[in-house]
């Protein structure tokens, strides 16, 4: 029988409004996030629908050695942190940008116009901004597809492997970057008014109060909100890259979560698919691990 600390107990006992707040959120995250975890175990057995999760045969790291051994491991993983990295170093700073030049903005209702318009696009299906994209670099109709023509450019613009990152990495910042500002812009408005006030009857100019008030109250911030990045590194996104996938750049477009997808659902391959999976989230939790790890000893600053 498991019995519950008596600290604990005594703290439930005394804040049980909020235990019983939390307890909705515990038990989507236990029904979600914990109970799956038992067919994990596919991904060391022989899995069938006959037999169920647990009786298939034991093949240990049978699926593991094979994709570790596979002719696309090595590209798979070029192209998967391709994306990824590529995303975060030009997209990560970005919202702070834009939540330090919309601090700046004294009108408030020209500020609320700005950051309504930025925002916007965040709420775009995926799928909707996809066929956008394509028909925009179409170079029968599209008018980003006619200027590229105009400019001598004979390849098609979505087929291009060479352009597949930027396309990927440009639209995901005019998508998402708006909307992930706004937690910077909570944690500027945090900071007292009376500072900035100090700062220009000392003569400060906009630069130094960027430099010296604002980036330094968004450092707690951003280190968190890295840590957290750094944990879906190769989990980049599977539905805007399946979308933007075509024979043409299959190249560098073939990354993890498409790959698994094909391999699961389409090929039925489904203890292979679960193995490289959890290949995948595991690099992600040391990523996690070791950015926090980084995180405290250079800043001091960690989510654990």
């Amino acid at each position: 029988m498991i019995t519950l600390p008596r600290r604990l107990l005594d703290n439930i006992r005394r804040h049980w409004q909020l235990y019983l707040m939390a307890l909705p959120g515990f038990a989507i995250i236990l029904l979600f996030n914990y109970v799956p975890m038992y067919g994990i175990q596919i991904a060391f057995r022989k899995y069938a629908f006959s037999t169920g999760f647990s009786g298939g045969q034991w093949v240990g790291w049978k699926y593991f050695e094979k994709f570790f051994h596979s002719y696309q491991f090595s590209s798979l993983i070029r192209n998967t942190l391709s994306v990824s990295l590529t995303t975060i170093i030009f997209s990560f700073p970005v919202p702070i940008v834009l939540a330090i030049l919309f601090n700046k903005i004294r009108n408030k209702r020209r500020q609320k116009l700005m950051q309504t318009v930025v925002y916007l696009p965040h709420f775009i299906s995926t799928v909707v901004l996809v066929s956008i994209m394509t028909m925009m670099m179409s170079s029968n109709s599209g008018i980003i597809g006619q200027w590229a023509m105009q400019l001598g450019y004979t390849s098609v613009l979505m087929g291009d492997p060479k352009l597949f990152v930027p396309i990927y990495v440009l639209s995901d910042i005019w998508q998402h970057a708006g909307w992930n500002s706004i937690i910077y812009i909570a944690a500027l408005s945090s900071i007292d008014n009376s500072i900035y006030e100090s700062c220009y009857i000392d003569g400060a100019s906009t630069w130094q109060i960027v430099r010296y008030i604002d980036l330094p109250c968004l450092v707690p911030t951003m280190m968190v909100l890295l840590i957290l990045t750094m944990g879906s590194v190769l989990g980049v996104g599977f539905e805007k890259v399946y979308l933007m996938q075509n024979s043409l750049n299959l190249s560098v477009s073939e990354i993890i979560s498409t790959y698994v997808y094909k391999i699961g659902l389409q090929s039925n391959q489904y203890s292979y698919s679960a193995a490289i999976s959890l290949f995948n989230n595991i690099i992600n939790f040391f990523m996690v691990f070791l950015m926090n790890l980084i995180a405290r000893k250079c800043a001091g600053i960690s989510i654990w």
